[in-house]
């Protein structure tokens, strides 16, 4: 088998369902499985996985493992030769493994790669291509300095050597991944991904941003920097750094700088987009699955694909646009995303066959599901 692609789904059901079918269309060429494990998420994700998804194959953890150790569980029953890492909140083009897999074996002593992450406005995530965090650079990055903590030796097209991919979407062969003994079980959130990827370079192997490959990554969760998160980020680099550092005094830093900055933390969450539009623009072939979402809407305007083209952007502000994967190509739908992010609209995409369509306005804030139910 030539793939495995895992995903570590946390309570996003809707946006899985819209990753699963991403993910079934990119590998349709392809010998390949796909695997969720779940973190006890209490929802309808499996549930719904095992209705839409019948060839996917789910393990269901009894508690919340935290993402090293689901992960590394998952790895365990995986049969590709080359892994992918992937989050629940991900969308990716049909045509992103199979380049990933020409651009592996054209390269030497490759680790990871990862892909040119962008949100669901599509606006490129830095966290795509990162440099090792040293101590210096890690308390930057807290308090908003965060220049030397992303690669920005690359521009965000082109592709290149980079220390430190993000576990998001991490494409590596599943022989280093084992090798290198997986994501380190004694993080539970945060810091993962800059071990493991510190691991490979360890092992002389050279981590590789694919600026060229475009994937959406909605990131539903706030990134708001409350007491939790210096708890957690701190907690993460103090793990990284007393394993590859081992140097007390950084560890009594670094205590100290966690100690001011959680007493200094704002406990409040950034505001969300409260703004509503009340109409919508539907590109699709198939009108008839959009009935139920016509009541929810003050004027709605049908386009097919071939149609899209004519559309005039200025009618585009303040309105939902609406992606059918029925009609579309995720490729497609990726591309305008990036070409219309200026524009104030609301961007969402209904996965084939799926009575709901998900999106979301920025990276900081939680995603939407509309429902096509009448």
């Amino acid at each position: 088998m030539e793939l495995s692609v895992v995903i570590l789904n946390y309570k996003v059901p809707h946006y899985l369902m819209l990753c699963l079918e991403s993910v079934s269309k990119a590998i349709k060429n392809m010998k390949a499985e796909i695997i969720v494990i779940d973190n006890n998420s209490e929802d309808e994700s499996l549930a719904l996985t095992h209705h839409h998804f019948p060839e996917v194959k789910t393990i269901a953890n009894k508690e919340n493992a935290g993402f090293s150790k689901a992960n590394n569980l998952a790895v365990k029953q995986a049969k590709g030769e080359y892994l992918c890492i992937l989050n629940p909140d991900t969308v990716v083009a049909e045509d992103c493994f199979e380049k990933l897999l020409k651009l592996y074996k054209s390269k030497k002593n490759l680790g990871a790669i990862g892909t040119q992450l962008i949100d669901g406005k599509g606006y490129f995530l830095p966290e795509s291509k990162r440099n090792i965090p040293n101590p210096k650079v890690a308390f930057q990055k807290l308090i908003g300095q965060d220049k030397d903590y992303y690669n920005n030796n690359l521009q965000t097209h082109e592709n290149g050597k980079t220390d430190v991919l993000v576990g998001a979407f991490m494409f590596l062969k599943r022989q280093d991944y084992l090798t290198v003994k997986g994501f380190d079980e004694d993080f539970f959130m945060y810091g993962e991904d800059i071990d493991l990827s510190y691991k490979l370079l360890k092992n002389k192997r050279d981590n590789y941003y694919a600026g060229n490959i475009k994937t959406i990554h909605f990131k539903g969760e706030s990134t708001v920097k409350n007491k939790q998160y210096y708890d957690r980020f701190f907690g993460a680099m103090l793990i990284f750094y007393k394993k590859h550092y081992n140097n007390k005094l950084l560890e009594y830093s670094l205590k100290f700088a966690l100690g001011f900055l959680k007493s200094t933390a704002s406990q409040k969450k950034k505001n969300q987009t409260t703004e509503t539009y009340h109409e919508a623009i539907i590109i699709t072939d198939q009108q008839n699955n959009f009935k139920g979402l016509e009541k929810k809407f003050n004027k709605v305007y049908f386009y097919t694909k071939r149609e899209i083209s004519t559309i005039n952007l200025s009618t585009l502000r303040k309105k939902y646009i609406i992606f059918d994967m029925s009609t579309m190509r995720y490729m497609e739908v990726i591309e305008k995303i990036v070409n219309w992010r200026d524009i104030p609209a609301k961007i969402r995409i209904r996965p084939e066959g799926i009575n709901f369509c998900v999106g979301s306005d920025s990276k900081d804030e939680q995603g939407e599901m509309l429902s096509l139910d009448l």
